[in-house]
């Protein structure tokens, strides 16, 4: 068996940490900052490294654990048995296939049956009744370690304090939340009292929970439902329907509706009932969950990794409501796009207050003709953010203007012009534009960028307001600049000695930066995290990218060949890298930046000596045993370079379902083509 090289350990470190931190931020502090998305690609990386090199894997990985490690202040608990999440499904597709698993694994003729039940989005929390009498309550903690919230727990005043009839230690679980109108009064309350405002129910109620004072806890309106049992050292019941009675017999709520569905028609039926109902609801969901309805059947399955196998989560898609827009605004970004933004009457979508919706472009206002005082559509889907889907015309009781997009940049009054077929009009000001030029500073220092800890959004407009900032190399001169300043930073309002000291540190810390993460800093216009990292991936090092960008002006160059072979890599985003180099300003920016810092090449993250090593591989078509990203990313790791389009240079082309034009080209061409069976054996 081939072993781990350096590099795969040093990568594998660095992704568990990531993981680590993320969990912390959402399941510790309840403050995500990345989407649902971002977190799940970076533990499918994470969890192919380990699938090839399972001596990678501990018992302190991400892959072994769920949520984030307790909060401190909080004495920890470890859990008699672990607490664990769900798979999830977004389509009827992915419940047909749980529900075909578990029949294969249990060897049926046909799927059992499941109870049906929604899913709460509140807090997870486990409570311990020794001789009926509770005795601890803890958070999930990392499934593993859970916070003692014993005293504010006993505050709520859904949960009984004791029991009757109940076995010797029961321990049940499920979900502290808070109601939507209780949510509002408490955002009233805090709002009058110049307190935190909350986002939504979720984080309010685990707000709430943590904190120290069991006093604030009391004064705030929580909620809980009791829908599953940990250590328990009787039988309760032997299916999930009879545990659900005798939890309601023991005094704990159960959340409706709830029901047992025999098949995949069952099933479908009761999601699309519960969707219809969700609006109404006085507490917020983010799906439904099927559990296998029999005990026996849930022993036999057992679980994987995180999750149980006899159970699923079927997440909800977007929620939407109905709201008016009192205004238009146009905002200006990095790359000078004027984005135009629907001002609303505040309006609560998914639990969220929303007052602000994207309007996209002027061709999308023109498309659904919306003006300012329509009555309108409002759609929210989990970080995305939100946007008008429709206009209400026949609400549209009198006359409205047609809202005129602006032809001039509203911060630097430069001309917003469309270039051919661009559907987004862009100030031509340039780093003349305030706007841009500080959209461009944020972007620079952002997580996925320099990440300078302790240089946020309101830092960057103050210091680029006072003069002390104008492009991303006088970051890296601030702490001599300060030095001679009749006003340094430790004499500033809201500054002190020591917090000037920790930005400078912060600076100082990210004066070597990796390849990929320079490259997306920079914030030229369509290259994303992603598209960064082909590119790192591609050049190696600054000098060549640079050097081989500059070359990629002429069209007929083989440097520009090779640039619009990398994949996803197409005209249009080679001509925004060209241009960016095009600008003088833009190559003195680079040369000043690497005088002031280290850029390292980009270290290829590969096992080494496989049949793919150097090879370079084209997908085309759709394949059936995996997915085209989980496909490209074992190529990438077993040493391939993957393409866009076919060349004689291509070693491979992968040919799926519904193959179009590059399996033609490489037929012409001679390539090797691989079916998926094929591609498949060759990577194993």
């Amino acid at each position: 068996m081939t072993k781990p090289s350096a590099d795969i350990i040093t990568r594998h470190k660095k992704l568990a940490e990531k993981i680590h931190y993320h969990d912390e931020l959402y399941h510790g502090q309840d403050a995500p900052e990345i989407s649902d998305a971002d977190y799940d690609s970076l533990r499918r990386e994470f969890e192919l490294l380990e699938s090839q090199f399972p001596e990678l894997k501990t018992s302190s990985s991400p892959s072994a654990k769920v949520g984030a490690k307790p909060a401190a202040g909080f004495r920890t608990v470890k859990h008699s048995l672990p607490m664990l999440s769900l798979a999830n499904g977004f389509s009827q597709e992915d419940i047909e296939d749980f529900l075909t698993r578990v029949q294969k694994f249990l060897s049926l003729n046909a799927p059992p049956a499941c109870l049906a039940e929604l899913k709460i989005d509140g807090l997870s929390c486990s409570l311990r009744y020794e001789d009926g009498v509770l005795v601890q309550a803890t958070t999930r903690g990392d499934g593993e370690e859970g916070e003692d919230i014993t005293a504010n727990v006993k505050t709520i005043s859904d949960i009984p304090h004791s029991i009757s009839n109940a076995p010797k230690i029961l321990e049940v679980r499920g979900e502290i939340y808070m109601r939507r109108d209780d949510f509002l009064e408490l955002n009233k309350r805090q709002d009058a009292q110049k307190q935190k405002i909350f986002a939504n129910p979720r984080n309010a109620a685990a707000g709430s929970v943590r904190q120290l004072d069991q006093h604030v806890t009391a004064a705030r309106p929580l909620k809980f439902f009791g829908y599953a049992v940990g250590f328990c050292s009787a039988a309760l019941a032997d299916s999930q329907e009879a545990l659900r009675a005798r939890l309601k017999d023991f005094g704990f709520p159960q959340a409706q509706p709830a029901c047992v569905v025999e098949d995949i028609h069952a099933i479908m039926e009761y999601y699309q009932d519960v969707m219809a109902q969700r609006a109404e609801l006085p507490f917020d969901i983010d799906g439904v969950v099927y559990k296998v309805n029999r005990f026996d059947y849930q022993e036999r399955l057992g679980f994987v990794a995180r999750a149980p196998r006899w159970a699923i989560a079927h997440k909800f898609p977007a929620e939407r409501a109905i709201t008016t827009i009192e205004n238009i605004t146009i905002q200006v970004g990095r790359t000078g796009a004027l984005t135009p933004v629907a001002e609303l009457a505040p309006v609560n979508v998914g639990g969220v207050m929303v007052a602000r919706a994207t309007l996209h472009n002027e061709d999308e206002i023109a498309r659904k003709d919306i003006r300012i005082g329509d009555v309108v559509v409002v759609q929210r889907a989990g970080d995305v953010i939100p946007q008008v889907v429709e206009v209400l015309k026949d609400k549209r009781t009198h006359h409205l203007e047609v809202f005129q997009f602006p032809s001039f940049c509203p911060v630097c009054g430069s001309h917003a012009v469309r270039e051919g077929d661009d559907v987004v009009r862009r100030c031509t000001g340039g780093l003349i534009c305030a706007a841009q030029a500080v959209e461009r500073l944020k972007h620079f220092v952002s997580r996925n960028g320099f990440d300078i800890e302790g240089m946020g959004a309101k830092i960057i407009e103050e210091f680029y307001q006072d003069g002390l900032i104008k492009t991303p190399a006088d970051i890296f001169d601030l702490e001599e600049a300060d030095k001679k300043s009749l006003t340094p930073l430790r004499a500033r309002e809201g500054w002190g000695a020591q917090s000037a000291r920790n930005l400078f540190e912060s600076i100082d810390a990210r004066r070597v930066i990796a390849l990929d993460r320079f490259i997306y800093a920079l914030g030229i216009r369509q290259i994303g995290e992603a598209t960064a990292r082909k590119l790192a991936q591609v050049y190696v090092s600054f000098d060549q990218w640079r050097d081989h960008m500059c070359a990629a002006a002429d069209v007929n160059s083989e440097a520009f060949a090779r640039l619009t072979g990398i994949e996803d890599i197409g005209p249009s985003v080679a001509r925004d890298i060209i241009e960016f180099f095009a600008e003088p300003q833009n190559m003195h920016l680079c040369e000043a930046l690497v005088e002031r810092i280290r850029v390292e090449d980009y270290v290829r993250v590969v096992i080494q000596n496989t049949p793919l090593t150097d090879k370079t591989v084209v997908f085309t078509g759709s394949l059936e045993k995996m997915s085209r990203a989980e496909a490209k990313a074992k190529a990438e790791m077993m040493g391939a370079k993957v393409a866009g389009s076919v060349s004689k240079n291509t070693d491979y082309v992968i040919a799926g379902a519904d193959s179009g034009s590059k399996l033609k080209k490489a037929q012409e061409l001679g390539v090797e083509i691989l079916d998926e069976d094929a591609w498949l054996a060759l990577t194993q």
